[in-house]
């Protein structure tokens, strides 16, 4: 049975908000630290950008953890009192941004796998946003990172220093959720985003999974295994296909391999080779009533997903002529993807009057507006 924290674990932009309205302080409320406990290779570094689009006047501080021992938190100086005594005044580590004047979001990376010692020098930024006698400014957030204890990666942290934190674990993403916020808005490669949704398993959390070989994608703690998917690693492996023309097929799978490990790259590679069936975009660009429509579902995604990586407005109008051609499924994605405020030509997709019409006719405008 699952425990509640896992049963009540957070998608990211639920974790985005909480940090958001949480982590300040306000006339009535303490700023309050939370601190996300998540699989490895998911993203939770990756909060910090975009709480930064969130809130645009906070400055950024990223302070990794585990690179840190006592002495890289404080260290003393010596001063003058008018040319008498002297005193000494310990000086912080600008990493941590108590000198900026301004409001700031602190993410203490990794606070589970550093030393004790560090996190206890921490401890008072965490509870009263204070190291010292410097003093965070009112409107500041903190917050941390870490890995999943029952990973076995080195995550602890005492109870009453976890007690002055307000823990939440963070879930895995689904396919879907991957995709629309994060593989389409960072233009990842189409044959990935395909890949992904065919096998939605390597986003799988392994506390779901009691017998490790019933999911070969995933990193399970009962079986070693040194490489695996997980956002991070299937971010790499489209970097490693966006070099397809510089590096032989050998090179290209041998590197996919050290990234998602061989049963994914194996997979992967089978959409790979799909690409022969994907019209081109100057194909439907120029004769999208004659631009051919791949004949199975998987690459017919692929298509979508490579379109809306190569959105330009001298695309828009033939690729809504074209889209009517695919699929129910293949448009609804389309329309979501493009529906997302983090897609990059979000605008110009919402205000294409194609679109606005392929709305109409498909009653989706209800759900674009709630994106």
């Amino acid at each position: 049975m699952q425990s509640y924290e896992a049963q009540y674990a957070l998608g990211f932009r639920q974790c985005a908000d909480a940090i958001e309205h949480i982590g300040p302080s306000t006339e009535d409320t303490q700023g309050r630290t939370i601190i996300l406990e998540g699989h490895m290779g998911t993203g939770k570094s990756s909060l910090l950008p975009v709480l930064g689009k969130r809130l645009p006047k906070h400055q950024l501080c990223y302070f990794d953890c585990t690179t840190k021992d006592l002495g890289d938190i404080m260290i003393p100086n010596v001063q003058m009192i008018d040319g008498e005594g002297q005193f000494i005044r310990y000086l912080t580590n600008e990493e941590l941004g108590a000198h900026i004047n301004q409001p700031i979001i602190l993410m203490l990376d990794e606070i589970g796998k550093c030393n004790r010692a560090v996190q206890s020098a921490l401890r008072r930024v965490m509870l009263e946003r204070k190291i010292g006698t410097y003093e965070l400014h009112p409107e500041s957030i903190v917050f941390c990172t870490t890995n999943l204890g029952a990973e076995n990666v080195g995550d602890l942290m005492e109870a009453h220093k976890r007690n002055a934190v307000i823990s939440i674990q963070v879930r895995k993403p689904t396919w879907e959720e991957w995709i629309v916020d994060f593989g389409v808005p960072n233009k990842l490669h189409p044959s990935v985003l395909g890949f992904v949704k065919e096998y939605p398993q390597v986003f799988q959390s392994f506390e779901d999974v009691k017998d490790p070989s019933e999911n070969p994608y995933i990193f399970h703690p009962r079986e070693e295994r040194a490489k695996f998917c997980t956002p991070r690693s299937l971010h790499a492996a489209s970097d490693i296909l966006m070099k397809q023309d510089s590096l032989d097929s050998d090179t290209i799978f041998a590197l996919l391999i050290g990234a998602i490990g061989a049963r994914a790259a194996a997979d992967l590679n089978t959409f790979v080779q799909l690409a022969d069936q994907l019209p081109s975009l100057e194909d439907i660009k120029t004769d999208p009533n004659g631009a051919k429509v791949p004949p199975d579902a998987p690459a017919v995604c692929m298509v979508v997903f490579k379109v809306l990586g190569a959105m330009t407005r001298e695309l828009i109008d033939s690729w809504m002529t074209y889209v009517d051609r695919l699929d129910t499924e293949a448009q609804a994605m389309f329309a979501q993807s493009a529906c997302s405020k983090d897609y990059p030509e979000h605008h110009l997709v919402m205000t294409n009057k194609k679109f606005t019409e392929w709305c109409i006719k498909n009653s989706y405008l209800t759900t674009a507006d709630q994106k």
